[in-house]
């Protein structure tokens, strides 16, 4: 679908910038918008590198092993039927650590391997198990202490005080995740 809007709206913008004479201010801003973009994409590049490299330096370290034992209690609650045994378990571990520090980017690989694990236990593979609707309402909630993409963000954009925006985004996060997790719950024990 965006396919489809994405050329609409650049082809109208143009027509637009034709009949009112603002063509050459279109012309700008793509290139604009283009720098922008690189500018972007290297500062997001380097923010990813390092924190995937953080997880994967923690990976091979006991320190990944402690977080899993720290959130199990969690786990239990949202996760009752993943036993800490199990390899998911670990993983999903590894994605809620990586969300909470911030680092959507690594989180992403993390999540699309927890999922293909459960998906693998799925005994009705075109149906979502609790496990999966519950894995996919943490990462979409995404509760995060450190929103490193944003704050990088803000500093590439300019902002005097890119941090500003921790305490907003904790509020955001944690509410979203209790309202989802919540609903969740009681549409599972409903259905």
């Amino acid at each position: 679908m965006l396919n489809i809007l994405w050329p609409i709206f650049i082809i109208v913008s143009y027509i637009y910038g034709i009949f009112t004479g603002n063509v050459s201010n279109i012309n700008n801003s793509v290139f604009e918008s283009c720098e922008s973009a690189v500018k972007l994409t290297i500062t997001f590049l380097g923010t990813m590198c390092l924190w995937s490299g953080i997880m994967q330096i923690a990976k091979k370290t006991t320190l990944i092993d402690k977080l899993t034992d720290f959130l199990t209690p969690v786990m239990k609650i949202l996760f009752p039927e993943i036993q800490k045994k199990d390899p998911v378990h670990k993983e999903i571990s590894m994605n809620m650590v990586a969300n909470i520090l911030g680092l959507g980017n690594a989180a992403t690989p993390l999540g699309l391997k927890a999922m293909k694990t459960l998906q693998k236990d799925n005994p009705k593979k075109d149906t979502l198990t609790n496990s999966m609707a519950m894995f996919i309402i943490i990462n979409t909630a995404s509760i995060q202490i450190i929103p490193t993409t944003v704050i990088a963000i803000r500093s590439l954009l300019g902002s005097v005080n890119p941090t500003k925006i921790i305490i907003p985004v904790w509020i955001a996060t944690m509410l979203a995740a209790i309202a989802g997790i919540t609903t969740a719950k009681i549409l599972m024990k409903k259905y």
